[in-house]
């Protein structure tokens, strides 16, 4: 019997980002897959909140370990204010911080 590893899904790492939408409103979400993900937004698919706030922009993105950390640090950054937000938006690369990405949908 193959062990539970075996059953778990190869893909990219796991993505906190932020979306500045159309309003200037900041929206937090994860992913393992930023281009899917951005396509389901920009159809109105992906959240309930961007599908009113189109077109989104990709302002932040952080590189996780695993869903769960993803999910923890999505969870830490949605506690943030908006100038601590700003803030994050503005810093200096870190490690685990990949560059900002520009698209917009």
């Amino acid at each position: 019997m193959p062990s539970p590893a075996h059953h778990r899904r190869t893909s990219s790492p796991w993505l906190v980002y932020i979306l500045r939408c159309a309003d200037d409103s900041l929206y937090t979400g994860i992913t393992n897959d930023l281009p899917k993900r951005l396509q389901a937004h920009a159809a109105g698919r992906a959240s309930r909140y961007t599908r009113s706030r189109l077109p989104v922009t990709v302002t932040y993105t952080e590189t996780q370990k695993s869903k769960s950390a993803a999910l923890k640090r999505e969870a830490a950054i949605k506690k943030l204010s908006r100038p601590q937000k700003d803030r994050l938006l503005s810093s200096k690369p870190t490690r685990r911080r990949q560059p900002s990405v520009s698209w917009t949908w």
